[in-house]
Formats: structure tokens, C-alpha cells, sequence
């Protein structure tokens, strides 16, 4: 369903793959966006971008940057502003700097040039800066009438080499000067003129480059010019501004003209909608570039490319948020805006803004470069204006504007980027661990996030190793994350294995490693997840992660992970499904989690999933909506509970189109529903039975998101007070099929199944005795040792509980983790034997230490070095004998190379030593 768009735009819009032969590889595609293959040469940046994302220190002005140019390694700002001072944090004094300023390309630093821009009465500004083919000469326009007390009229020349203003240049503006553009011979300027020394000339006008005598040039336009640029031939003038017409003729915005006469080459009718503005124009050897910006509904925001031979469009792109620069450079098109919305190229939603983002200049697509700022003072745009200053041989890119933070740290108006020196590392990765039969771990993770590279490589560590057990590549974005993923299939059933990720950009900057994702291996394939990633789930979120925000696709090759708003509550039990699994809460004010990749959806698919509630407030479970953190305003193929916990199935055909239960489900139970919509209608189920159907075969064909737990509801039936839903959801699948009544059913018998359990008990008590010290006690000690001579044997005890009704010990595992000093590890066998005699951890010495059982029940073929989670299996009977009650167990070496391993007391123990039991039926 579509609601009413809002307004929007303008100002007023708010592997290198190293594995054993025991491992194997795998990585879902999100559309092109995800790559895979060997890790090439470092690089500062992801090609083709030239810049890094990290803003170097630079001197800052007190008010809003208009204008920017460069030559012989001095960059000129001018604006509005009276003093630079600066970066934050470093010494140093304010500096007079009366609306311009000339700063080091390479540093940052004001050079040695003052100017100063007055005006006898109003505000003076510097709006548009040019520098001359030659690099000798600097042209400032705006609205001022001296430079350093020299009377001029909103334009003035100044020599480069000795800073000082050319008097012999004195043409006569008489309104703001807001675009320049220079030539061997001729200054073109733009803006709210309509004479030029004394003759009429509207809004656009050319002088002389020498002394500024007016030319013949004429291209009058009836409102206000902002822009202008020559093709790179120099045969023409691309036009862009407020305007309806030029000389006469109907161009809305943007036209070209002849360089020499003004004459109209390229009108533009109808091309730019007529709440929207040409702001800025580019040019290379590939065509002319547009910024611009609208106000109100039905904007246009973005930027085109215009062919250079006949200026007809090459490309457009309609992203909102008021484009008011934009810069060629190397076949890369960098744009300063406050773009919010491009769901219309296929890119982010409508949503936070971005201020700094860059494209080919072929137009297909945003690359992996997006530093931010804010929007700043003034208007709130942000940044304004940008060019390429080189120092010391290194390109720097520099932008101004009225933004006071860059990357969120206090910067105003002004800032740059070098092309080398990238220091940024990649944000740390989420990362979760998955089991679902016997021999294989999915290690999966959300892929990070780094602003000037796209392309990251990820290694994966596992128990603690010092080395990776892999190495993956993958392609992300700030708006297209995609969920990488790799299989371990070197693992045994009944361990525990625990893995960490880290990502790595082209520059070698390497993030932290993530939050542990630990795993137990079951000794039997999981029914319920198995058999819903055998019918074909394409998106399956299990909601067993520990971290915020991330949401794990569990699907059989899907990448479609979820990300969570609102910090929904996680980990909940009961979980509907048996086992290790676990449900997420929802609070039914502001929690829900979204998809993270933007997609449509054909004329066959399924919903599943399961929910808990006692809601009176009803909610969206499930749905299809075309945004992520803000409401949808296209939403249907959507679940919805009603406030009396009726459930709803709809979808949108120009009119909604809904299956609903008669029954309320809102009776804190579990229960269980799948819609289905096909080529045989809509049906919908609960509990493994049909409650409805309805011959409707059509849904609104959008791009979006799917999102679990709310979402927007304006229009429906039956519109619950509430679209966020309370209550918890568990196993939520998306198929691109329809699921049978059979399968429907099967999924429901197969979840209200007896289903195996896991119980992990951490040591109760834990101690060593040492032949060394034949009396002391080591029960407080942070470490536990194991040699066969002479004697350590480490002791514990573990509190076992009792199996749960109807469930046996189906498997039971020991886990220690070595100790991070050197030699920490064994070349011995290592047994573990129960414990028949009494003891206790502050009591053991080695002179009374316990008796022991005469045969093992589980061992160690030797451990190496390195910190690390190591697990062994326990003889199921022998552990089995003893639940409900305390079990003790020894372990012992059999030789001289000793191990050291962490204790229960240790901070870095991970929780062992561990036993892990696994219950199921008989």
C-alpha cells in the first residue's frame, strides 16, 4: 500500500582463500555488490576511488565556505566567515581572514596571502573563485566593492604570485556574482546581476580577462544565474541557475550556449522539474556534470551527465537531498549534498543523510567512498563546494560549506582528504556461529563497514589461534552490507568451537576482532532448521545472536541477514523450538529488526513464523515495506495481529486485499503461522491448519525491505492501535515458493517435537595439585596445570543437573582453554579420569589429594600452543551415572611437558572449564 509521499529535497528536506582440504568455503551473493577472490597488492583506497575518508587537520573559518579554487599548491576559500583559526584541539591564535582565506594545499595552514572583502554597507561574500589557465591570475566574485581597500565591484582579479588585487581589472557588477568561468581571454560570470558597467546584461555576462571591458557576449536569462562552465573544448558555456529562459527561448534551469556569441546551442524544456535548480555545473572529457537542488514534492535533487558532443543525457540520477556540488576527477564524480533517499537509482532508503558520496562518471552506482559531515549552520546544507589542491606531488580534495563536524568531529566549514596515508581501519565485524548437523559450522557475519574502501578482507580465528583458519574477501557499502559467511567442516560432534572475524581494508588497517561466536556441533542434523533450509528458505532469521544489530541468515545460501532497531530484547527463552535456539523480544513501541538488502518480490512466495504474545495492542509480525529505520510508505505482503489477536494476511492491489483468522492468538502461547500467495490465491495458516484463503494472485510491485516485529499500517482493516508488535517472534523465514499445506504442516509437527537440548555447566570448584609444593593449595589460583612427571593434575567439579522429563544424555564434552603463556600447550596425552575421592578446592594439596577412577573417560591427543578453547568428548554413561549430583574429574599427563590451562577464576577463561550435555529423546 502507498501512503502520500512526504516532501522532500531542497533545503526544506529534513579472498585470498587460504583452507586445509577439511575446510570448505562459501559466500552468498547480494546482487554485483559482493566479490570474491584472491586478495590483490595493498592500496590506499578501493579503486577507482582516489581519495581516503579520513579528514586531515586543517584550518578552520568562523562562518560558511562559498567558493574554493587552487593553484601552485595554494588553496583559496571564500565565503562569509571574518577569522580562520585552528583545528580543533591544536595551538594557536585566530587569524583576521575578512571572507578569504589561502592555505596550503599540503598542510592545512594559512599561507602568507591576505585579503580582505568588504563592503560599505549589507554583507560582503566571496560566492565563486577561478583561476586562469596559466594559474597567475585568481578571479573572486560575490557581492563586495574593495579588496584590501582597492574599489572594486563585485568582481575583482588578483595576481597569485604577489597577492595583491589588479586594479587594471575593474569591470562594474551591479548585483552578486554567484559562478565563474575563465579562459586565456574571457571571464564568464554568473548571478543576480542585470547590468554589467552600465549595460544591460541578465544574470549572465562576459569581460575581458585583462581589464574586464565588457563583451559582446550576450545570454540573458530572467532570474538567477549559479553556475557556468566550458566544455573542454572551450567552443561552449553550460548555463546553470534559477531561470525559465535564455535569450527568449523556454530552458528551465540548466541551457548551453556559444562561448564566443551566448547564442542558444541546447535548450532544456521540461528537462528539470520547476521547483528545481541547477546549483552547480562540471565539466570533462566525458560530458558536463549537473548538481541540483528542489523544494517541495516531486523534486529533482540528484545529478545528470551530458554527452559532450551533442549535450543530451548520458545519465541521470534521482537521488533527493539538494546536490549543490560536484567534481570529475579520474573518472570518479565526487558530490557534496545532503542525499537521503536514492531508492530510486536501487541505493539506500529514505533515511539518514549522506553529505560527501562518490560515482563513476559512467553513473552506475555509488562507490565505496562516503566521509560525512553535518548540516551545519546557515541554511543547513553542509557542504557546498569542493576542488583538487596538490602539495608536495599528493592530490588532496577539499571541501567547504557551513558543516561544523566532519566524521562526527568538530570541524567547521572547511576540510580536506589526502590520496594517500589512509589510517582508518574497518568497523569491527558482527559476528554469529551456526551448527545445524553434524561435522559443519557456518561462521557468518555482517560485513563491516569502511568509508574509502569497498572491498574488505576478513579472517577468521578460531579457539584463540594466533593464525586464521581462513581468509575471505567481500564487497560492502555503507547502505549494502551483505551478510559473508565461510563453513568450517574440520569439527566433531558434541564440541564447542568458538570463532572470532576480523576485516582488514586495502591500506593493511586491520579492526579489532569481533565478540566471540561460539557453537556446539550436534550429534544429529537439527529437524526443524534442517528442513526449512531444504524447502528453500531464502531469508531465515533464528535470532540465536548475541550482539546488536545483527540478525543471521540461516537460510541455506542467503546473505539476507537482518539488522536490528531499537535494540530489540535478544536471547529469550522459551524458544519455540527445541534446543539450543532462542526468540527475540519486542517491546511494541520502537523495536523491530529490518532486512538488509533491498529487493522485490515475485508472484509466488511465503511467510513463516513463530510468535508469542498477550498483547492487546496488535502489530505488524512480518511484512514487506519499501524503507528500513523510518516507516514505509509502500507496504504490504505483510502479518499483522489486530488488537483483539486476530491475525491478518494482506496484501495490496490498488485496494487492500486481507485473509484474517476468526480466533484471537494473543494467549502467551507459541503458535505458528505461514501466508502463502501464488498463481492459487492467498492462503493463510496456523498451527499446521488453513484458516483462510482468498483468490487473489497480484501484490504492489516495489523495491524494499523486509521487516519483522512493526512497520507502517496506515489504511488496513482492522488497523491495530499499535504497528509495532509486542511480544517475541522465533524461526522467521521468507521463501520465493509456495509452501504446500504438507509442508506447512510438517514444519509445525516437526517444531512441537521433542527436540535434542543443550545445557552447558561451567565448573563449580577447580584446583591443581603440584608434587613441587606438596602442601599447597592452588584453589584461588587463576591458572590449573597437568603433567604426568613430576606430578601436576588438575582437579573439577561440576554441579551435573538432572535430564529433563522424557530426555536422556544423548552426548557430553569437556572444554578447557590454554593460558597465554609461552609453552602453554602439550606434546602429551592428556586423560580425563573421575574423581572417587573427596576434596575440596580450597582444602587439595598434593599430599591429600583425591583417589581416582582406574580408566579414562575422555583425553586429549596433546594440545598445542596458544591460547585456545580445546574439547574433548565424556563416555555418555559414565556422565550419565552421575546427573543430579556433583561430578568430579581429574586431568592427568603422561609425561614431562606440562600444560597450562585457565581457571574458573580466570577473566580470560571464556566460561571453562565447561561441560556441555546434550538431552534428547531415547
Amino acid at each position: 500500500m502507498r501512503r502520500a509521499v512526504r516532501a522532500s529535497g531542497g533545503a526544506a528536506a529534513p579472498v585470498a582463500l587460504s583452507l586445509s582440504l577439511s575446510l570448505s568455503f562459501s559466500l552468498a551473493a547480494a546482487g554485483a555488490g559482493v566479490g570474491l577472490g584472491l586478495a590483490g597488492p595493498a592500496a590506499a583506497v578501493t579503486p577507482p576511488v582516489a581519495f581516503t575518508a579520513d579528514a586531515l587537520p586543517t584550518w578552520q573559518p568562523n562562518g560558511v565556505v562559498w567558493a574554493l579554487a587552487e593553484a601552485g599548491g595554494t588553496v583559496f576559500a571564500g565565503g562569509t566567515f571574518s577569522a580562520v583559526r585552528p583545528p580543533e584541539g591544536s595551538a594557536g591564535a585566530d587569524r583576521p581572514a575578512v571572507n578569504f582565506a589561502a592555505l596550503d594545499a599540503a598542510t592545512g595552514t594559512p599561507t602568507s596571502c591576505t585579503l580582505s572583502f568588504t563592503v560599505t554597507s549589507g554583507t560582503a561574500t566571496v560566492r565563486a573563485l577561478a583561476v586562469s589557465p596559466d594559474k597567475k591570475t585568481l578571479y573572486a566574485g560575490g557581492y563586495f566593492g574593495a579588496v584590501n581597500g582597492t574599489p572594486v565591484s563585485s568582481l575583482a582579479a588578483v595576481d597569485v604570485a604577489t597577492c595583491t588585487v589588479k586594479p587594471s581589472f575593474r569591470p562594474a557588477f551591479a548585483a552578486t556574482v554567484r559562478a565563474l568561468a575563465v579562459t586565456g581571454d574571457t571571464v564568464y560570470a554568473g548571478g543576480d546581476f542585470l547590468t554589467v558597467s552600465g549595460q544591460p546584461r541578465l544574470r549572465f555576462a562576459a569581460v575581458a580577462a585583462s581589464d574586464g571591458a565588457l563583451k559582446p557576449f550576450r545570454a540573458d536569462a530572467d532570474e538567477p544565474g549559479r553556475a557556468v562552465e566550458l566544455t573542454p573544448d572551450g567552443a561552449h558555456l553550460a548555463l546553470g541557475g534559477d531561470f525559465f529562459t535564455v535569450n527568449g527561448a523556454d530552458t528551465h534551469a540548466l541551457a548551453v550556449v556559444d562561448a564566443a556569441t551566448g547564442a542558444l546551442t541546447k535548450a532544456y524544456p521540461g528537462f528539470i522539474p520547476t521547483n528545481s535548480v541547477v546549483k552547480d555545473l562540471a565539466a570533462d572529457a566525458n560530458g558536463i556534470y549537473t548538481a541540483n537542488e528542489g523544494t517541495g514534492g516531486g523534486v529533482f535533487d540528484g545529478r545528470i551527465a551530458l554527452h559532450p558532443a551533442d549535450f543530451t543525457q548520458r545519465w541521470r540520477d534521482t537521488c533527493l537531498g539538494a546536490t549543490q556540488a560536484v567534481l570529475p576527477y579520474r573518472d570518479v564524480l565526487y558530490s557534496a549534498s545532503h542525499a537521503h533517499d536514492c531508492s530510486s537509482v536501487g541505493e539506500f532508503p529514505d533515511g539518514q543523510r549522506h553529505h560527501l558520496l562518490a560515482q563513476p562518471t559512467g553513473g552506475t552506482g555509488k562507490l565505496g567512498w562516503a566521509p560525512d559531515t553535518n548540516d551545519g549552520i546557515g541554511e543547513g546544507i553542509g557542504p557546498r563546494v569542493m576542488t583538487v589542491g596538490s602539495g608536495g606531488g599528493v592530490p588532496y580534495l577539499w571541501v567547504g560549506g557551513e558543516f561544523t563536524t566532519v566524521n562526527g568531529a568538530a570541524q567547521q566549514s572547511l576540510t580536506r582528504f589526502a590520496s594517500t596515508g589512509d589510517t582508518g581501519a574497518p568497523t569491527v565485524p558482527l559476528a554469529s556461529a551456526a551448527s545445524f548437523r553434524p561435522g559443519e559450522v557456518q561462521v557468518r557475519w555482517r560485513t563491516g563497514l569502511d568509508l574509502d574502501d569497498s572491498t574488505l578482507t576478513y579472517r577468521i580465528y578460531r579457539g584463540g589461534a594466533a593464525a586464521p583458519v581462513a581468509t575471505v574477501t567481500a564487497d560492502s557499502l555503507f547502505f549494502r552490507r551483505p551478510q559473508a559467511s565461510w563453513t568450517d567442516t574440520a569439527v566433531t560432534a558434541g564440541q564447542t568451537y568458538t570463532y572470532r572475524v576480523t576485516a582488514t581494508d586495502a591500506a593493511g588497517n586491520t579492526s579489532a576482532l569481533s565478540a566471540p561466536a561460539s557453537v556446539t556441533v550436534p550429534s544429529s542434523a537439527e529437524a526443524y532448521a534442517g528442513q526449512v533450509r531444504a524447502d528453500g528458505a531464502q531469508l531465515y532469521w533464528r535470532y540465536d545472536d548475541t550482539v546488536l544489530p545483527y540478525a543471521a541468515d540461516s537460510s541455506a545460501g542467503g546473505n539476507q541477514n537482518g539488522v536490528h532497531l531499537g535494540a530489540p530484547a535478544l536471547r529469550q527463552a522459551p524458544a519455540a523450538v527445541g534446543g539450543a535456539s532462542t526468540a527475540i523480544g519486542f517491546n511494541g513501541t520502537d523495536t523491530q529488526v529490518y532486512g538488509d538488502r533491498r529487493q522485490t518480490v515475485g508472484s509466488s512466495y511465503s511467510l513463516e513464523t513463530w510468535f508469542r504474545t498477550g498483547t492487546t495492542r496488535g502489530g505488524k509480525l512480518l511484512g514487506f515495506g519499501n524503507n528500513q529505520s523510518r516507516g514505509s510508505n509502500q507496504y504490504d505482503k505483510h502479518l499483522y495481529m489486530t488488537d483483539d489477536g486476530r491475525l491478518v494476511f494482506g496484501v495490496y492491489t490498488g485496494a487492500t486485499r486481507t485473509v484474517t483468522t476468526g480466533a484471537g492468538y494473543n494467549d502467551n502461547r507459541w503458535h505458528h503461522v505461514v501466508a502463502t500467495q501464488g498463481p492459487g490465491g492467498m492462503a493463510l495458516y496456523v498451527d499446521g491448519v488453513r484458516k483462510g484463503t482468498l483468490d487473489v494472485t497480484a501484490h504492489e510491485n516495489y523495491s524494499g525491505y523486509w521487516h519483522a516485529g512493526g512497520d507502517s499500517l496506515g489504511g488496513w482493516p482492522d488497523r491495530p492501535t499499535s504497528e509495532y508488535w509486542a511480544g517475541r517472534l522465533d524461526e522467521t523465514a521468507v521463501y520465493p515458493t509456495v509452501l504446500s499445506a504438507a509442508q506447512v504442516q510438517n514444519h509445525y509437527a516437526l517444531a512441537t517435537a521433542p527436540a535434542d537440548s543443550v545445557v552447558r555447566v561451567t565448573a563449580a570448584e577447580d584446583t591443581y595439585a603440584n608434587a613441587g609444593a606438596p602442601d599447597g593449595n592452588f584453589g584461588a589460583s587463576g591458572s590449573l596445570a597437568v603433567r604426568g612427571t613430576p606430578l601436576y593434575t588438575s582437579y573439577l567439579r561440576f554441579d551435573l543437573p538432572a535430564a529433563p522429563a522424557g530426555t536422556v544424555l544423548k552426548s557430553a564434552a569437556l572444554s578447557v582453554k590454554t593460558s597465554t603463556m609461552s609453552g602453554a600447550g602439550t606434546a602429551d596425552t592428556v586423560s580425563v579420569l573421575p574423581v572417587t575421592g573427596a576434596w575440596a578446592e580450597g582444602a587439595v594439596t598434593y599430599n591429600n589429594r583425591p583417589a581416582l577412577g582406574p580408566s579414562a573417560i575422555g583425553g586429549y591427543p596433546g594440545i598445542p600452543d596458544g591460547s585456545a578453547v580445546h574439547t574433548t568428548a565424556l563416555s555418555t554413561s559414565a556422565v550419565a551415572a552421575a546427573l543430579g549430583t556433583g561430578y568430579g574429574l581429574a586431568l592427568t599427563g603422561s609425561g614431562t611437558d606440562a600444560l597450562w590451562l585457565w581457571s574458573s577464576e580466570a577473566q580470560a577463561n571464556e566460561g571453562t572449564p565447561q561441560l556441555t550435555l546434550t538431552f534428547g529423546a531415547p
